[in-house]
């Protein structure tokens, strides 16, 4: 295969060719490392590159047997995933001799699954914020422009793939940090149900809310990912012990939608939406239920203060993580995540458990509706990627901060837990990638892939690759 086919190729596509003899691991892991050394000091992708490592793995990965459709698929972690004797920054400069001991869990499944890790991807500064920006490492940019955000926090992860540096990346997700990110490069995003994917050996900004998520090109290629790193792990106790169902089946099930319950949250998340999204939104809405799907009009909760209760949460968490470093080493953080901090410092316990409170209203309540239907589908973002230093984005008379407008309609989703997936609607006018979320039961992935293959398969929807 050459270079360019590798650097656009979904994960089935190269393994096949693995499988027939047309490609080799070494093969692969060559393109990417080549890839990302040329276009790497331009989109900041990457923060470290395990060019040595990486490389000698190959053999092993040619001669050895295979172990499954990941056998020499290269990929990379965003920098909040421990890789053992590598640093693990999470973008920030307070961590420059953070070597980690061990691999993260999620790492090491993949690694026995036959993948290659090439490297760590770039972020927002301890996945504290949405637009990826960093100041030590750079901006990762959105590789549709080269004048807009990736977006964030998993920012490199998004970069790394929509680029075609790597066909896969895991990122973290408390907010929309994958899912967001994903559909504003015309990726899929995928986060799994709250416990399904160990965090273990994933530094975390707020365990009541951090997910494990996975950026790929296309559905079946996050089957196939979820299907190695949603593993049970008895060494984190908030790790789903529930069995793991056959992703990979599912996610290509076929097409009959006869039976299927789809609701349309319409009050805020169809709100303030760029019309051609929202257009491209009701065309989803349409061809599921020309597969057979029921559409039904659903009732959520009350969004109003939902950010200011995810807001609450966060801080003081973050807060008690980071108290040890911001003691020793608080004058090498950020200014942007400094005055986060003292956000957390100027909340009550008080205001924090009501919160968390909050969060089980909101989980039976969603519970609820899902007793009447199967999935939500909703647009994945009310805008396009903002330009790079952008303070605001105004959609069709709202005016908000630019990371409230890129995670408006996922970060309720994480308060939650329920599995959600954004992938490609289309192309905008602009030029941009839109996208929709699609959202299922507690450890409903199978159907969510599922629903969410069937809108994958349909060309209307896809994007084509970004030309870098």
């Amino acid at each position: 295969m050459s270079p360019e086919l590798i650097a656009t190729s979904s994960i089935a596509t190269l393994s096949r060719a693995m499988e027939n003899g047309d490609t080799k691991a070494s093969d692969l892991t060559t393109a990417c490392l080549e890839r990302a050394e040329d276009l790497n000091p331009v989109c900041k992708a990457f923060t470290q590159v395990f060019k040595d490592t990486a490389t000698s793995r190959v053999a092993e990965l040619d001669h050895g047997p295979r172990r499954g459709q990941l056998h020499g698929i290269p990929y990379g972690v965003k920098d909040m995933f421990d890789c053992r004797g590598t640093l693990t920054t999470a973008g920030s400069g307070v961590l420059h001799d953070n070597i980690a001991q061990d691999d993260a869990h999620a790492v090491a499944m993949l690694n026995n699954a036959g993948a290659n890790c090439i490297g760590k991807l770039n972020l927002h500064e301890f996945a504290y914020g949405a637009t990826g920006e960093n100041t030590l490492y750079g901006t990762a940019l959105n590789a549709y422009d080269k004048t807009r955000l990736a977006g964030g926090s998993s920012s490199g992860s998004a970069a790394a793939v929509a680029w075609g540096l790597l066909p896969f990346a895991l990122g973290t997700d408390t907010g929309g940090s994958v899912r967001a990110p994903a559909a504003l490069n015309g990726l899929v995003g995928f986060k799994p149900t709250f416990g399904r994917v160990s965090v273990r050996g994933v530094m975390p900004y707020c365990w009541s809310l951090d997910h494990v998520g996975i950026m790929t090109r296309t559905v079946s290629d996050a089957a196939l990912v979820l299907q190695e790193i949603a593993t049970p792990d008895p060494a984190d106790p908030g790790c789903a012990r529930s069995a793991v169902d056959d992703y990979v089946a599912a996610a290509q099930a076929g097409d009959d939608l006869s039976g299927c319950l789809i609701g349309i949250p319409r009050a805020f998340f169809y709100d303030n939406v760029d019309t051609e999204i929202r257009a491209a939104t009701e065309r989803a809405i349409h061809f599921l239920e020309s597969k057979g799907a029921t559409i039904k009009d659903v009732a959520l909760p009350e969004m109003t203060h939902t950010r200011t209760v995810s807001l609450t949460i966060q801080m003081p968490e973050a807060l008690s993580f980071h108290m040890p470093w911001l003691e020793e080493r608080g004058d090498l953080y950020s200014a942007d995540f400094r005055a986060g901090l003292a956000l957390g410092q100027s909340l009550l316990a008080e205001h924090y458990v009501r919160a968390k409170r909050m969060l089980t209203v909101y989980r039976t309540e969603v519970e609820r509706v899902f007793e009447d239907v199967d999935a939500l589908l909703t647009p994945a973002t009310p805008a396009i990627a903002p330009k790079l230093g952008a303070v605001s984005v105004t959609t069709e008379g709202l005016t908000e901060p630019a990371g409230n407008a890129i995670t408006r309609f996922t970060s309720f989703f994480n308060m939650t837990g329920h599995p959600a997936v954004t992938l490609p609607s289309g192309m905008h006018s602009s030029g941009l990638p839109m996208g929709v979320q699609l959202v299922g039961r507690q450890f409903g992935e199978a159907g969510l892939l599922r629903l969410a293959s069937i809108i994958d398969a349909n060309p209307d929807f896809n994007v084509p690759a970004a030309s870098v």
